[in-house]
């Protein structure tokens, strides 16, 4: 088998070129990280988990209409997508108080926002990935004003369909973060849902106890994050109630 290109590894994935021009695999690991990568260990099943649970959200998104990178679900741990542009932000879209926006205003975890809040942050690990406004990301280039209004419009759209999809299954939706990316058709580009939508990347209470089902769960010490994923996927249909343990594999570039 010929070796696969490898274009990036993240904390999380690790990106191959694609079979075709325009295209790259997605794989899933298992790593799990938090509080910038100090705190780090691999947890078996989990990039298993996040593949099909993302591929499900991005499905969804393309049939209503909001444009993601998502092309198809290779395998149970890669995924085929289109090769876009990322914009250098992670678009922050919260309903209730939680995290950080707790931490910065003194408001009480768990307390409903009077309106869905977007905020930004400039994609940069080394920086920790610090909260900008619209000023900063106008002045340095980042995006124009007529990508953040798409960027904002799309974060919106996508807001209403996670929120309406777990509330479904007894879930809140506390709050996500996106990625956007540029695809380019000659002189035109147009803006597209990129990287994941998946547990690492949303916070996720059972309404009913208030138990969460996301990655604080690992950040936190709260329990074994696989079964917490797990429960998101089953109540999703993502994965039948009694499967098999999902294992970590041998990777084979």
């Amino acid at each position: 088998m010929a070796r696969r290109k490898k274009i990036y590894e993240g904390k999380a994935k690790i990106l191959y070129e694609g079979p075709e021009p325009g295209t790259i695999v997605q794989y899933f690991k298992d790593d799990a990280t938090a509080f910038n990568a100090e705190k780090m260990e691999v947890i078996d099943g989990k990039g298993v988990l996040n593949n099909l649970l993302s591929e499900y959200f991005m499905n969804g998104l393309n049939t209503i209409g909001v444009p993601t990178h998502f092309i198809r679900r290779l395998n149970m741990r890669e995924q085929l997508v289109k090769n876009c542009e990322i914009i250098p932000l992670e678009v922050i879209v919260r309903n209730f108080a939680a995290g950080t926006l707790s931490k910065r205003l003194g408001i009480e975890e768990g307390t409903q926002l009077p309106r869905p809040i977007v905020e930004y942050c400039y994609k940069d690990d080394a920086l920790g990935d610090p909260l900008v406004s619209e000023e900063h990301i106008a002045a340095f280039g980042w995006a124009s004003q007529q990508d953040m209004d798409d960027v904002l419009s799309l974060a919106l759209r996508v807001n209403d369909f996670m929120s309406g999809v777990m509330l479904a299954v007894g879930i809140r939706l506390v709050d996500f973060k996106i990625e956007i990316g540029r695809i380019f058709d000659g002189d035109f580009q147009r803006l597209v849902i990129a990287d994941e939508i998946s547990p690492d990347s949303c916070r996720l209470w059972d309404i009913e106890t208030g138990r969460k089902l996301d990655k604080d769960v690992f950040r936190r010490d709260l329990g074994n994050l696989t079964d917490a994923y797990a429960e998101v996927a089953t109540r999703l249909g993502v994965m039948p109630k009694n499967s098999p343990q999902v294992t970590k594999p041998t990777l084979i570039n």
